[in-house]
């Protein structure tokens, strides 16, 4: 079968699923978080064929949401001949179960939703044994209950074994799975933490780019520095981070970090499955926040960043707020980012705003460098080559005892002087 018929194959058997949400604050931010769903469904490649909100004050503990909202949901699925739902908040053990027998169909919750995505986008082998164990660490709080589908229906003497044994296998070779994934990811992460100690003994500062997903750091990245990495408009369009190097105008040069995007109700599995790659930004002297300024949802995004960040204990590195996409009409001027030292319009697609952008990385990285007059002894000449690439060069001159230079260099540097 060529790519064609494959793909037109796959556009005809796109699932037809239903949104469901309870909103428990106001109903327009209930459906602005549908509207995101909708979004996730479009890249996991199912078809959005309705919406159903109730307004609560709380979930239902059983069944997510009421009685009533279930009854209409049920006719929903029936005249809509939807395939399934996706429920906008991650489902309990309970809710799940409960769905599934009422319902009599496919039922999903944003997590779930998430976890499949990545586990499509997923490249690298560090990135799909972080899903891998996203996905088990899910599917392992959601085995209770499942006895009655493992073994004989009905109750009493005879009935209990073969479920209950099945489910303990079960449970037992997940988390013999799960013990093996983190033993690999370890190695991961000690191997990334040798990588990062060398780029450290390089004594290049990192910059590490952040923001929601979609608001186009990829792209960011490709325009800074020349790489090809895959972006698109679409959410998670790219996973494992990548890193490169840019060259200033002052001719400093700098890594640049591409991470993973953050996103509304981001799971705490996939945050712990995700920590050694996003932990890239713990490590960075400065952090570049990305911001779609053409949502009319960027305010909220600002949120879920640094809230995000706050939980991975990344909170006191300088920030440089970028409202990117500024070319497009929907972009919103006034915009504003309290938390960061510095803020920038720009279009990573035009290149508008890239000259702000290298003075105020520029300028942040001068507040933690020095300016000195010394004249370097010749056995030290190659320190001059360091004082290029890591600081700001602006004098040099030979002299009979020496290399006058004045200069901006990073106070780790003063120690080889």
């Amino acid at each position: 079968m060529n790519k064609e018929a494959c793909r037109e194959n796959k556009e005809n058997t796109r699932e037809r699923l239903i949104l469901v949400g309870a909103a428990l604050g106001t109903q327009e931010a209930c459906d602005a978080s549908l509207s995101e769903l909708e979004e996730l469904c479009n890249t996991a490649g199912a078809d959005c064929v309705g919406r159903l909100i109730q307004s609560r004050e709380r979930f239902s503990p059983a069944t997510y949401i009421g009685k009533g909202k279930l009854e209409e949901l049920q006719a929903m699925i029936l005249g809509l001949a939807a395939d399934g739902i996706v429920c906008d908040d991650e489902l309990s053990p309970a809710q799940l179960k409960n769905l599934n027998d009422m319902l009599s169909c496919k039922v999903l919750d944003r997590t779930l939703l998430i976890l499949d995505i990545f586990a499509e986008r997923a490249s690298t082998s560090e990135g799909k044994l972080q899903v891998e164990l996203a996905q088990l660490r899910y599917r392992a709080s959601r085995l209770t209950g499942l006895g009655t589908s493992l073994s004989r229906q009905g109750g009493g003497i005879g009935t209990r074994g073969p479920g209950e044994k099945q489910l303990e296998v079960d449970r037992r070779v997940i988390h013999q799975r799960i013990g093996v994934l983190k033993e690999e990811l370890l190695k991961v992460a000690k191997n990334r933490a040798v990588q990062r100690s060398k780029r450290k003994n390089g004594e290049l500062p990192l910059a590490a780019i952040v923001g929601y997903t979609n608001a186009g750091k990829s792209t960011l990245l490709n325009e800074l520095t020349g790489a090809d990495i895959y972006a698109q408009n679409q959410l998670f369009a790219t996973l494992d981070p990548t890193t490169r190097k840019l060259l200033l105008p002052n001719k400093q040069e700098i890594l640049l970090t591409d991470t993973v995007g953050f996103i509304h109700k981001l799971s705490h599995h996939l945050i712990e499955a995700f920590r050694s790659t996003l932990e890239e930004a713990k490590y960075a002297d400065i952090i570049i926040h990305v911001v779609d300024s053409a949502s009319p949802d960027a305010e909220l995004h600002m949120q879920v960043v640094y809230n995000t960040l706050k939980e991975l204990h990344i909170m006191d590195k300088p920030v440089i707020t970028v409202f990117n996409k500024a070319d497009l009409e929907e972009a919103d001027r006034m915009l504003k980012d309290c938390k960061a030292e510095c803020q920038i319009y720009l279009s990573a697609k035009t290149g508008q705003g890239f000259d702000a952008l290298f003075h105020a990385i520029q300028e942040m990285l001068l507040m933690d460098s020095i300016y000195i007059e010394k004249t370097l002894p010749f056995a030290k000449a190659s320190l001059l080559a360091r004082v290029r690439r890591e600081g700001q060069l602006i004098k040099e001159e030979y002299r009979e005892n020496g290399i006058y230079i004045e200069a901006y260099v990073p106070r780790k540097l003063l120690a080889f002087m």
